[in-house]
């Protein structure tokens, strides 16, 4: 063929190659242009599986085929392609029937009546990734020169364009559908949004997106939603209930953490149920609504990486899942602000109509028509709301409440909570006791301390809960005065602590100051007895011999120090009323120095 006969038959094949299809018809015209222009009888192309031993025919050209089935597959072993490839160069075998080198291609030979091999490597890849050769036919023993090899290699080049070419119209298209699926996944989770679905339900098509492994944690709910398992060595089902239950504090801790460190890339995750110990790597990102932490998305890596889409997708569901906790959230502190209104109405007897007062109850959830009595919790830190970010203590408390199967309403107040529960008169004051108890153990796990419990008296009528909220809230103060947490009751203080409560804390100081005062000091600054023996020889009657005996003392110097203390101060305890009086500013002496040591604790 004369050079001018080349050139117009490589126009020829280019326009052929590039007439347009998919992968396989452009392979298809390019094995059957190189057979008719190259004149070569047979043809094919075959991808090149080296892991696994075996060249697979992807096209075939024959002209003359008739129908019966031919292999398709053939043993790297038995055949030149994986040689051509390691080489780089063409493998001629001038007579096949002659070689014993390749016995696959001998014997096809004989079957199938041809002579001469030419096998060419391609230079480009199928659709899965595997190089390719082309190899092609004679009949008759063929001789093959250096410009047949040229011609042909040309036309495997413009052959090996047209495939990149595919290749790449294939990954725009899949690209293409890629951002397409990712903007209708988008305006998906969008609409849930809008219709007010749940932070579930939003967390089940997040976890359908995306081929790892998710946990969805709402901060605002104290709630944790586990998709697909991330180990092999638990179910879905297992790993769900797993991560639900006895993972579920240390998962919400890790992520919270992990999120306020600020740290974006795949950590460790140690896990320990109590029975079981898990580490895990994840990638946690963290939900947020106008720079306010509302979750976190803890994401298991496979062995794919995340693509340029899947990070588009990723955040999309991060701006979803954000908005859902934060419109659950809002809804929630709205609904608990119109009940604390109302409760605080009822308890500062701010309200005129009994009436209204049920009606607008019974719209909220709560009633006042029925014995209750109410369990207020004081927590310690004030910064954490009820229903806030931080602590989910209507989750805790809703459960308690049904453990100890009781219907109880929740009101939100500032820097506690209000439990109105049902009262009955015959459930013993043991029963409420261990409620309280129970309540502050629980909430003590999501603070660096328990908080103060007190249960209130039983309330009748709407007249009942004012009263009743001025005993729980002065036994706080109490509480607090003297550094206490957990569930208190008024048997716990004695009736001093309750006066120093009810009284003003300004007037109790300066009596004490002014009738004992001065002998607290002189003890303290001259280390004397003082103030002890006063109190003993008040306690023993005013009576010498036995106070100097429960002091151990000799009754002359028990006589001396008495005499010293009436000289130097001034005490006089002959009178009934001057020996009440000065006991009286012992005992609270007494009450407020214990006080100060507890707030200083």
């Amino acid at each position: 063929m004369d050079q001018k006969s080349q050139i117009l038959s490589l126009r020829d094949v280019a326009s052929q190659i590039n007439s347009g299809g998919d992968l396989q018809t452009v392979l298809q015209h390019l094995i059957a242009a190189a057979c008719r222009h190259a004149n070569w009888a047979l043809g094919s192309i075959m991808s090149i599986d080296a892991a696994h031993g075996y060249a697979y025919v992807i096209v075939r050209h024959d002209p003359t085929l008739i129908e019966r089935q031919l292999p398709d597959r053939w043993e790297l072993a038995t055949s030149p392609s994986l040689i051509a490839l390691q080489r780089n160069e063409p493998i001629y075998i001038r007579d096949v029937r002659e070689s014993s080198e390749f016995p696959g291609y001998r014997n096809e030979a004989f079957e199938r009546d041809y002579r001469t091999v030419l096998v060419m490597p391609m230079n480009c890849r199928d659709a899965e990734g595997r190089p390719m050769v082309l190899s092609v036919i004679a009949r008759q023993v063929t001789d093959v020169s250096e410009e047949d090899l040229a011609f042909l290699g040309t036309i495997i080049h413009l052959g090996a364009i047209a495939v990149e070419r595919e290749h790449r119209l294939e990954a725009e298209k899949r690209s293409a559908q890629r951002l397409e699926r990712a903007l209708k996944t988008h305006t998906s989770l969008l609409e849930h949004v809008l219709s007010d679905g749940s932070v579930s339900s939003l967390s089940a098509m997040v976890g359908t997106m995306f081929a790892n492994p998710l946990v969805v944690v709402d901060f605002t709910a104290n709630q944790l939603i586990a998709g697909r398992s991330p180990t092999t060595s638990l179910s879905d089902d297992a790993w769900q209930e797993l991560a639900s239950s006895g993972l579920a504090r240390s998962l919400m801790k890790t992520a919270r953490e992990t999120v306020e460190n600020g740290v974006s890339e795949t950590t460790s995750l140690f896990l320990d149920d109590g029975g079981k110990r898990f580490k895990l790597s994840a990638r946690i990102e963290a939900l947020t609504v106008d720079m306010q932490l509302v979750g976190a998305l803890i994401i298991f890596p496979t062995e794919r990486e995340f693509s340029d889409l899947d990070l588009l997708m990723l955040d999309s569901a991060k701006f979803a899942l954000s908005v859902q906790m934060m419109r659950s959230f809002i809804r929630f502190r709205f609904e608990t602000r119109t009940q604390s209104e109302l409760f605080f109405e009822v308890v500062e007897a701010r309200w005129r109509n009994a009436n209204d007062i049920g009606q607008r109850a019974q719209r909220l959830g709560l009633s006042f028509s029925q014995p209750q009595q109410m369990i207020v919790v004081d927590f310690p830190d004030k910064t954490k709301a009820f229903g806030g970010a931080s602590v989910d203590v209507e989750h805790t408390l809703s459960r308690i409440m049904q453990q100890a199967q009781l219907q109880a309403s929740l009101v939100a107040i500032d820097g506690g909570v209000v439990c109105l529960v049902p009262y009955d008169a015959g459930r013993k004051q043991e029963r409420t006791a261990k409620l309280t108890r129970r309540i502050a153990e629980e909430l003590g796990r999501y603070f660096d301390e328990e908080p103060i419990v007190v249960a209130g008296s039983r309330c009748l009528s709407l007249t009942d809960y004012p009263a009743a909220w001025e005993r729980c809230g002065r036994m706080i103060r109490i509480g607090r005065s003297f550094g206490l947490t957990g569930a208190l009751a008024a048997q716990d203080f004695g009736p001093l602590p309750m006066l120093v409560a009810a009284s003003e804390a300004g007037d109790i100081r300066s009596f004490v100051q002014d009738s004992v005062g001065a002998i607290a000091d002189h003890d303290r600054e001259n280390g004397t007895p003082y103030l002890e023996t006063l109190s003993t020889y008040l306690q023993e009657g005013c009576r010498s011999q036995a106070c100097a005996d429960t002091m151990g003392l000799h009754v002359t110097t028990l006589r001396y120090r008495l005499s010293r203390i009436q000289e130097l101060f001034g005490v006089d305890v002959e009178s009934p009323d001057k020996r009440f009086a000065v006991e009286l500013a012992i005992r609270l002496h007494g009450v407020i120095d214990n006080r100060s040591a507890g707030a200083k604790a």
